[in-house]
């Protein structure tokens, strides 16, 4: 069998329906594959929106997204969504096709032999869990079995193949088989482990739950779902664990960290037990100030990666394990136990939500109130499957705000923070779907970093909702700039533009519409909506001065945050 269709028909046996690219030379025999075997293949304008797509399969699906690109610049636009993956823990398959073994430079010292030869392998190791180059054909069985197991196992991740032209053309005598069921880890006892955590748990006067994406990326949100449920205490979450737990639910407290709902960092701070699941704790959760956000509570913190316990948050109670067996195991031993009375606690929060709503945290705003805004989108969009948010100030107005359902996903870069993520990662999110409806949200500098990926999603006649929050800048440096550089906007607001994207939009073959008062948000919305599996767009213009608040001070403890404080030092993150 040809090794181009080896691999072809290997990610069909394993389940794989689609790959994202775009054309080039050194892939043309895996692309020629996967026309002949019927492998959907959605074809982009730039490889970043390739692996952006495949980045959010891997989330949505739990499979590994598969993304290629030729050698060369092909390879290397891959690099930015690799890395999403990598630090997301989104499980994924990057093919690269390489130049002919004959024409690489190997020990020779020059820079380059063949047309576009680069040494993928070499950038992409330290953003992957494993690469390969492929230079013997009778290894690719092997590798390709390693690499999807390895993206999909612990916590999931990337990996890279990158096979030479020649490889690729050539026959093995093998033909590929469905793999195996992956063999669970046994679990380690742990009953002393969990007898600790219930202990402090009912003996605590506030105790919380801190719930990150590392749930989600183990496929275990089912069983942490039940767990808070047989827990019955309060849950904070950060970025990526929005979805983790409904709007409505009545555990469910709000987002932590740098921009975080004010009520949720309260609620963090006065905590006297924490228990952490799936989160690392990162600078942009606590803040810089570690010493005030463990003082005076006990923390257990739980996570598959050791070398994230007691990292920057030292004297945790640390325990490492996978969620998708210790969550089971915690579900079962709890239903034993006696479930936490917090009622004094649970009154207490909801106090502080009443008194620091989210929607009263610009006061003083000249038109529309993101926040508002997105309280109200959410309220006309149950039918989506999935909000795929961008990143600057719209990502925290919607992280904020959002009022999502038990079925609906939130889907955003994290680790990487990568402008231009949401509009790939939406055509990615569609597909693996099955054509559900889509809500896109991102801001305008964003947006520009992959606005040619409409003509994508007008190709593949993708139910995209696309808004685009356009306040004429990049807001978020531009209010870094206003904190610490005396509002010297450079790059953000002077010497930066935008077009009108409704007629962008409009140049697509996208229906489009533009919004600037409050009165109108309610109809411009329901007009979003008018048909659900139509892709269109929505540009909702907000004040250029508008900030997100609450906003972490920077230096000082969790709970201290501006407009209120001022940062003490300037963050670096």
């Amino acid at each position: 069998m040809k090794i181009s269709d080896y691999v072809v028909k290997y990610l069909q046996l394993q389940g794989i329906t689609e790959v994202f690219e775009m054309s080039g030379g050194m892939i043309t025999h895996l692309l020629d594959s996967c026309y002949r075997h019927n492998m959907k293949v959605v074809s982009v304008h730039h490889e970043q929106t390739a692996a952006f797509a495949a980045d959010a399969v891997g989330r949505m699906t739990g499979k590994p997204g598969v993304a290629m690109a030729t050698s060369g610049p092909g390879a290397t636009n891959l690099l930015t969504g690799m890395a999403s993956c990598f630090f997301d823990s989104s499980p994924a398959i990057f093919i690269t096709g390489q130049v002919n073994r004959h024409e690489q430079k190997g020990a020779r010292p020059v820079r380059q032999l063949g047309f576009q030869e680069t040494d993928i392998v070499a950038m992409a190791r330290p953003i992957t869990k494993a690469v390969w180059s492929v230079s013997d054909p009778e290894q690719l069985p092997e590798i390709l079995a390693a690499a999807y197991q390895m993206a999909i196992s612990g916590r999931p991740g990337p990996v890279l193949l990158d096979i030479p032209m020649d490889v690729q053309r050539l026959d093995i005598p093998h033909e590929p088989g469905l793999l195996p069921p992956m063999e669970s880890s046994p679990a380690e006892d742990t009953t002393n482990f969990l007898q600790s955590v219930w202990t402090a748990l009912q003996q605590a006067k506030r105790p919380l739950l801190l719930a990150g994406g590392g749930i989600r990326s183990a496929g275990a949100i089912a069983a942490f779902r039940s767990l808070v449920h047989t827990l019955g205490i309060p849950v904070v979450h950060s970025l990526m664990g929005t979805d983790l737990l409904a709007y409505d639910d009545p555990r469910r407290v709000g987002m932590i960290g740098s921009y975080g709902n004010r009520w949720a960092n309260l609620a963090l701070g006065r905590a006297d037990v924490l228990l952490v699941l799936g989160s690392r704790m990162d600078v942009r959760q606590t803040g810089a100030d570690t010493n005030s956000f463990s003082e005076n509570k006990r923390i257990f913190h739980v996570d598959c990666d050791a070398g994230e316990l007691n990292n920057r948050v030292t004297g945790c109670t640390a325990y490492v394990a996978n969620l998708n067996t210790f969550l089971p195991l915690a579900v079962q031993y709890g239903a034993r136990q006696i479930r936490c009375v917090c009622a004094a606690w649970a009154h207490e929060l909801n106090e502080l939500k009443i008194a620091w709503s989210d929607t009263k945290e610009l006061p003083d705003i000249k038109g529309i109130n993101p926040n508002e805004f997105m309280h109200r989108l959410a309220a006309q969009s149950a039918s989506a499957t999935a909000y795929v948010v961008d990143v600057g100030q719209h990502q925290m107005w919607a992280a904020q705000s959002l009022e999502l359902t038990e079925r609906q996903r939130f889907l955003t870069s994290g680790g990487m923070g990568a402008m231009g993520f949401a509009l790939p990662a939406a055509i990615g999110a569609a597909i693996a779907s099955s054509g559900d409806p889509i809500v896109v949200i991102a801001g305008d500098g964003g947006f520009q970093t992959n606005i040619q990926e409409l003509q994508t999603v007008m190709r593949n006649k993708l139910p995209l909702k696309i808004v685009v929050i356009n306040n004429l800048c990049h807001g978020m440096v531009r209010q870094f700039q206003q904190s610490y550089f005396h509002e010297r906007y450079q790059s953000t607001l002077w010497g930066y533009s935008a077009p009108d994207f409704a007629r962008v939009a409009t140049a697509y073959g996208m229906e489009a519409l533009t919004v600037g008062d409050t009165g109108e948000l309610d109809n411009a919305i329901k007009w979003l909506w008018r048909d659900p599996l139509a892709p269109n767009l929505l540009q909702v213009m907000i004040d250029t001065n508008t900030n997100v608040y609450p906003k972490m001070a920077f230096g000082r403890p969790i709970t201290e945050m501006e407009p209120f404080v001022k940062s003490i030092e300037m963050e670096g993150t």
